[in-house]
């Protein structure tokens, strides 16, 4: 036999062993696999409520038994989680409400301010809201800043910590309604306090598109 021919023969019959080899095993390890990823992901989803409710962990104990309200508020968003439990009240949105926000902010440009100028050159035919004034508008569209009437009465304190995700998918045109749906899609205890993740819609009356989605992120401290 030719040393080519030696060599291409013994490839052949290392490939065959190869295959044979993954045929044997692929079903076990895909298994394996599947088995430690959904382990995995059941450990990652439980996670945050096995920390806020240790039982073996004498410091969260002690603070628990000290403050019932932040067990009771996370209880309550618990059980609504992924719903929405909040529609606002209708707010108009008035050239005077756009040319505060642009005075306050330094954004005069013409297609907030100058409503002759819109009417003319804007595809909208009207001045539009700024898109940050929109974001401002949540805390009151959403009730966050009444005490009496939202859903974090019981914490002393609420701190809006930032947004994930923001999007302006339609314009406000001056003298639209707008109003707020809530949802909350996730809660991440804390020591002394509860993180809560709220997707924020802003609609528009009359329009499908809505002005403004969001993630708001509050922290609440009891």
């Amino acid at each position: 036999m030719r040393v080519v021919d030696f060599i291409k023969d013994n490839q052949q019959k290392a490939r065959a062993a190869q295959i044979q080899l993954i045929d044997k095993f692929e079903p076990r390890f895909r298994n394996w696999s599947g088995t430690v990823n959904k382990k995995l992901a059941e450990a990652i989803a439980i996670r945050p409520y096995l920390h806020f409710f240790d039982s073996h962990t004498v410091e969260q104990d002690a603070w628990f038994k000290q403050c019932p309200q932040l067990v009771t508020v996370y209880q309550q968003l618990q059980e609504n989680l992924g719903e929405e439990t909040f529609v606002g009240e209708w707010f108009t949105v008035d050239q005077n409400c756009i040319d505060q926000f642009a005075d306050a902010t330094g954004d005069s440009q013409w297609i907030h301010t100058d409503p002759e100028r819109a009417q003319k050159e804007s595809p909208f035919k009207s001045t539009i809201a700024h898109g940050f004034l929109t974001l401002a508008l949540i805390p009151m569209l959403t009730d966050s800043v009444g005490k009496a009437q939202n859903s974090f009465s019981q914490a002393k304190m609420a701190v809006n910590y930032g947004l994930n995700r923001v999007r302006f998918p339609g314009p406000i045109k001056e003298g639209k309604r707008i109003r707020a749906r809530t949802r909350v899609i996730n809660l991440v205890p804390m020591k002394r306090g509860l993180e809560v993740v709220r997707e924020v819609t802003v609609e528009v009356e009359n329009s499908i598109r809505p002005a403004c989605v969001a993630d708001t992120v509050l922290r609440l401290y009891f």
